[in-house]
């Protein structure tokens, strides 16, 4: 259970206003939290991909501004949620440089589920623990994310980024993302090594964070 005052632990704006990659790696060891019915549900961050704007050929924001993409260009520290084949949801991190005047942002891949299980259970329909959150659009489901999410604040409301109030040390797998068609050799994914949460593996080369 979460216990005491969490904003000192919230991921400050300047967190976020980076270099979209160094933000995906960053991201790994924080803690992700979604309240539901006032209950905080959650886990530490340990797979994320990079993807960033007009550069980027995988990436939504890389042609022009869109109804769907406009949070990616919008304000830092932002949530952007959108549906993939009409069913799953998937949760990125607004991040990139501001000065830049690009966009960017970062897709949680998945968590190490530690709040509030029970109902993460309940909203997957499993019980093993592995299978709740390995995933973009299970962890989704997990947390009960949905497109109502899309361009909130990670500074305060239902939905905080804050810092592991237990870090462990642990090593960071550098990878190319998956699930995509263009942009498929940019080495923007990374994950905890030997973490059992994490969606898909690969021997790449790993360092200690």
């Amino acid at each position: 259970m979460l216990k005491g005052n969490l904003e000192k632990f919230i991921l400050p704006e300047s967190f976020y206003n980076r270099d979209t990659v160094a933000v995906a790696h960053d991201s790994l060891g924080k803690i992700l939290l979604k309240k539901n019915n006032g209950i905080w549900s959650g886990g530490m961050i340990v797979e994320a991909e990079a993807y960033l704007g007009q550069d980027d050929p995988a990436s939504h924001a890389s042609r022009k501004i869109t109804p769907r993409n406009k949070v990616m260009f919008g304000p830092v520290g932002n949530t952007y949620v959108y549906l993939i084949y009409g069913m799953y949801h998937c949760f990125n991190l607004v991040a990139y440089n501001m000065e830049s005047r690009r966009a960017g942002a970062v897709l949680i891949r998945a968590i190490e589920p530690l709040f509030d299980m029970l109902a993460m259970k309940k909203r997957r329909n499993r019980e093993k623990i592995h299978e709740l959150t390995n995933g973009p659009g299970k962890m989704c489901q997990a947390l009960d994310i949905t497109k109502a999410d899309n361009g909130k604040s990670l500074q305060d409301g239902d939905m905080l980024v804050i810092e592991n109030r237990d870090p462990e040390k642990f090593n960071i797998v550098q990878d190319t993302r998956i699930g995509i068609k263009e942009g498929v050799d940019y080495p923007f994914r990374f994950y905890i090594s030997e973490n059992l949460f994490v969606s898909r593996k690969a021997r790449k080369k790993s360092y200690r964070c």
